[in-house]
């Protein structure tokens, strides 16, 4: 479906005040942010044929196969009537309650047992209302498989509808909106995450198998964990570790999910590095021990450059011993890891013991820990079972986890970061079998979050600029990204 249209359809739904912002109660008593009134349509049959012209588009490019069109009472029955009566299809009306005279049935029309209705919806929350609908049909003898929305609240009514056997095809979904509206300076910042961050926090359905009962929830029992969140958003959820809740805060603060790799032998140039690019990047990422010249005075400026640009120091370390071992490579020794970065790393292949020996050290400090789930060098074999078994010790220790370095996003979890190296403008590789992905793809097409580039700026002519076009590509990648998660 055409972004444009939706894009244009979703200005012209505020500018006729389908869309309010305020203080407004649900039909499940819920005090909501948002409002979505599409009774107003009536008044605007222009806009009321392309509603349905949309709604219509989305049925055949889903291919759904129906006997008859059922539209919910009531906003929703214009629609219905409207796409019917252009397409020539069969329709029916649910009433909400029984006439006492005539024939008295709830459902109008004709209509044979076993025939499947599609059912046409203005607004979903909870997906009740399409549900009440369903059963109505049912006890007419007719399927339900799908339904057709214009606005999804995205608030539990897919998944619910899906407990049900019911697809759920929506045509705007909230994040769109709020993304549109945005950018089109309709609505500002505060107002935007004020909402996000409703809708997050009042998921209205529970996945049986994850959070309780798997009945309908007045309050949100867990996070949804197919809803694509906004950094801001993720920063402010429940669970999210400390360190992670900083580091999405700076991304969306600084509109950059670019780290850069500053692998540098001198601790000037570093420091250069750290200076100059500070501005457009998220997090920095060393390589200690390749320094020639390592002082403590060094990681001193180094930190002070790091609050200054406001942003975070991953030292690429990737602990791989036993707990007892690493820990004293953490806290002592030459480097120090522990009193200057942020962020390290660690292989997984010891087990649980290298992250509780790194987290005696580094949870007092508030620190954290990426996992190396997957690699970007050609033949690693932190593939398959092994990088399930890293989630899993990732869940089980996210008191330091917080994340992991991988190739795309290996969970559902909006509480974890994903950093993926191996990032340059034009895919390919290099002779030692570093295999290289764009930020469009990275960030775009596989889920990461965090694009890692090294070359790809040091090894350019003009290092700041080359940085910005990483910044500038990584950002629009991730824009893009929310932007169809609405679709």
């Amino acid at each position: 479906m055409d972004n444009v249209c939706i894009d244009s359809l979703i200005l012209k739904l505020h500018d006729v005040g389908a869309v309010k912002f305020g203080e407004y109660k649900l039909k499940s008593g819920m005090m909501t942010p948002i409002y979505i009134d599409l009774r107003v349509l009536v008044s605007y049959p222009a806009l009321m044929n392309q509603v349905s012209s949309l709604m219509y588009q989305r049925v055949q490019d889903e291919g759904l196969q129906f006997d008859s069109v059922c539209g919910v009472p009531y906003t929703a029955l214009p629609l219905a009537t409207i796409i019917c009566s252009q397409h020539e299809l069969p329709m029916l009306i649910r009433r909400k309650e029984a006439k006492d005279y005539g024939t008295k049935r709830l459902v109008e029309g004709s209509c044979r047992e076993g025939d499947t209705c599609l059912i046409i919806e203005d607004t979903v929350t909870s997906g009740s209302s399409i549900l009440e609908t369903a059963e109505v049909l049912y006890k007419e003898g007719l399927k339900v498989t799908d339904a057709i929305v214009l606005m999804d609240r995205e608030q539990g009514g897919v998944e619910m509808l899906a407990s049900q056997g019911i697809r759920l095809h929506p045509i705007i979904s909230m994040f769109k909106l709020l993304n549109v509206l945005l950018a089109a300076e309709r609505i500002d910042a505060q107002t935007a995450q004020s909402v996000r961050k409703f809708i997050v926090d009042n998921n209205t359905f529970s996945r049986k198998e994850e959070c309780g009962n798997g009945v309908p929830a007045t309050k949100k029992p867990c996070v949804e964990q197919n809803l694509e969140l906004s950094y801001e958003d993720r920063a402010t959820l429940p669970n999210v570790h400390p360190l992670a809740s900083k580091l999405l805060k700076i991304m969306g603060e600084k509109q950059s999910n670019l780290c850069v790799s500053a692998d540098v032998t001198s601790s000037e140039e570093l420091l250069q590095l750290a200076d100059s690019l500070g501005p457009k990047l998220c997090v920095l990422k060393t390589h200690v021990d390749i320094l020639q010249d390592y002082t403590v005075a060094f990681s001193q400026k180094l930190q002070a450059l790091a609050e200054n640009h406001n942003f975070l120091i991953f030292e690429d370390r990737k602990f791989a011993d036993i707990g007892n071992t690493v820990k004293h490579q953490y806290e002592g020794g030459l480097y120090q890891i522990s009193s200057w970065s942020h962020i390290v790393n660690a292989h997984a292949v010891p087990g649980p013991g290298v992250v509780k020996g790194l987290g005696s050290v580094g949870k007092p400090l508030g620190r954290g820990c990426l996992l190396i789930a997957e690699m970007s060098s050609q033949g690693s074999l932190a593939t398959g079972e092994y990088t399930k078994a890293v989630v899993k010790m990732a869940e089980e220790q996210s008191d330091f986890v917080f994340g992991f370095i991988c190739g795309s996003k290996i969970t559902k979890r909006p509480e974890f970061i994903h950093m993926t190296p191996g990032v340059q403008m034009k895919a390919g590789g290099d002779v030692l079998g570093q295999q290289y992905s764009t930020p469009e793809e990275v960030i775009c097409n596989k889920g990461s979050d965090v694009i890692i580039v090294g070359r790809g700026i040091l090894e350019a002519p003009d290092r700041l600029k080359a940085a910005e076009a990483y910044r500038k590509s990584g950002w629009e990648a991730y824009t893009k990204r929310l932007g169809q998660s609405g679709q």
